[in-house]
């Protein structure tokens, strides 16, 4: 009976969803919804393996593309329900150069990326300038060929768009895996605040004015944190989570409300939405079983088995050896339901509510709907 409960709960989470996406692709009164986006894996359809070539391999993309995409993930992300809210095109990725679309805007997002250090490959500041050269590139070449205005954002185009970011993430985990203290890392936080806001400041100067802040989630309660860094000796919150790196992740998250308050007073003639990221995905972890999980704490695809199956020597996907055997990370079976795909990236059944709870404005300062952006 419990089973049941908890996928009628699911059921309904996936209808509201569904209704959302019908409502909201109405609204954007004929216009083409354009949107740039800025971030990490959380948000990566391809960058990586189009700019590196390197693999993101099966299962990765088994539940909805049936091969693997680029996404680090069974299938869609949160991005992914985003623009199907819209009726939009899925992002193609920047460094894509076999038939991308570009006709709904592109994604910058590489997974791996942080704001710190800059200049980096694929660094926030980076994702920038890879920007600012689409779009200079871009209106040249509709200059010369007005026909190409029909799959690639025209100069008001460029202007009416979403400015979505979603970074942050990496910045604390590559600090937390030098070994740094609690304090050291903390420090770290108000250079990380600062390369975001000097990014949303210079795409406003470009001509931006709508912008989408997500802040990071509860980077504590990632299956690989907890495995690596978890231990006797180490304060867990109730929900299992490692508390400090909670605790770093909400005094990054507070320092980004305060850069988007900061950004309103000193640019008038934009709009900028601060998403609080964190409280959905604590609220599906700690709730679960409402929304019909299991083992919130454990990854379906990885290695070593309850209660994380995560091994930081054999990820999803691999093989390897260890202790010298060798060992493969596999997907678990179809059909089972967990938050966390492979130990670091969540799951599409998951992101199906993450955005679900995106859409219904709750999470959002302002308040405005998604397609606020489109339908003005």
């Amino acid at each position: 009976m419990g089973s049941q409960s908890h996928i009628s709960t699911f059921l309904l989470y996936l209808l509201s969803l569904i209704s959302w996406s019908l409502v909201i692709g109405e609204r954007c009164n004929g216009k083409e919804p354009i949107i740039f986006n800025f971030g990490d894996s959380n948000s990566d359809t391809g960058g990586l393996l189009a700019g590196l070539g390197l693999p993101v391999g099966p299962p990765n993309g088994r539940t909805f593309f049936n091969e693997p995409t680029g996404r680090f993930c069974d299938g869609r992300l949160a991005i992914d329900f985003l623009c199907e809210s819209l009726n939009a095109s899925y992002l193609s990725a920047y460094l894509e150069s076999l038939a991308p679309n570009f006709k709904n805007g592109a994604n910058f997002a590489i997974a791996g990326s942080a704001t710190l250090p800059p200049f980096q490959p694929f660094a926030l500041n980076i994702q920038v300038s890879q920007f600012l050269r689409f779009k200079t590139r871009t209106l040249q070449l509709i200059k010369k060929d007005a026909s190409l205005g029909s799959s690639l954002p025209s100069e008001n185009g460029f202007q009416e768009a979403l400015y979505a970011f979603d970074i942050g993430q990496n910045d604390l985990s590559h600090a937390f895996s030098k070994n740094l203290t609690y304090q050291q890392v903390i420090r770290k936080i108000p250079t990380i605040l600062s390369q975001i806001k000097s990014a949303i400041e210079l795409i406003h100067q470009q001509g931006g004015r709508k912008f989408w802040v997500h802040n990071t989630g509860p980077l504590g309660c990632l299956p690989q944190k907890v495995a690596m860094f978890g231990g006797k000796n180490v304060a867990l919150d109730a929900a299992g989570c490692l508390s400090y790196f909670n605790e770093a992740a909400k005094v990054l998250n507070l320092g980004l409300r305060r850069v988007c308050a900061e950004l309103r007073a000193e640019l008038h003639d934009a709009t900028i939405i601060y998403v609080d990221i964190y409280a959905i995905k604590y609220d599906l972890i700690v709730n679960y079983s409402k929304y019909g999980f299991e083992s919130p704490l454990m990854a379906c695809c990885g290695y070593g088995g309850p209660p994380f199956n995560f091994n930081d020597k054999v990820r999803c996907g691999q093989s390897g050896y260890i202790n010298g055997r060798m060992v493969s990370a596999e997907a678990c079976k179809e059909g089972l339901r967990f938050v966390s795909w492979d130990g670091i990236h969540y799951t599409e059944a998951a992101n199906a509510i993450i955005s679900s709870k995106i859409l219904s404005t709750n999470y959002s300062q302002p308040p405005l709907r998604f397609d606020w952006f489109c339908s003005t």
